[in-house]
């Protein structure tokens, strides 16, 4: 590690903590039978429904062939159904996915708030906010460079 920069050493610590968080989220997600991908999803179909897939895909990080077999499961579950409206196919909560949305909502928030605030003080935590919102708009905008 002698010859990485900060901003590498940064990048390691932020994937590392993201794997771990995921990694407990989805243990602790287990209780509502649901992954931190499933929560995510049905997250934004509640915000957003009615919603297209391609307009739920741009809003999660799941792949578009994991989007299709996750919409499938969740459907065979009775979370969300699938309406057609002539050329346009959009996605909603059903009254049990918005249940089980609403009953995991609550702990998951708390726990996942769990991580900053037990570690960081308020103000370290609104600086990280800030920084994490540069950081991740940029991204949208970066650009890979020439090979």
């Amino acid at each position: 590690m002698r010859n990485h920069t900060l901003g590498t050493l940064t990048w390691i610590r932020m994937m590392r903590f993201t794997t771990q968080s995921n990694q407990l989220s989805n243990e602790f997600l287990k209780r509502f039978d649901l992954t931190t991908a499933q929560f995510d999803v049905l997250i934004q179909i509640k915000t957003y429904a009615p919603i297209t897939q391609c307009q739920l895909a741009e809003k999660v990080t799941v792949t578009q062939g994991g989007m299709s077999r996750m919409l499938a499961r969740l459907e065979k579950e009775g979370l969300i159904e699938r309406k057609q409206n002539w050329k346009t196919k959009t996605i909603s909560l059903t009254s049990k996915g918005e249940q089980m949305i609403d009953a995991a909502t609550p702990s998951q928030l708390h726990f996942q708030s769990s991580f900053f605030e037990e570690v960081l003080s308020a103000e370290e935590i609104k600086s990280l906010y800030i920084a994490m919102t540069k950081l991740e708009k940029h991204s949208r905008e970066k650009k890979l460079p020439p090979v």
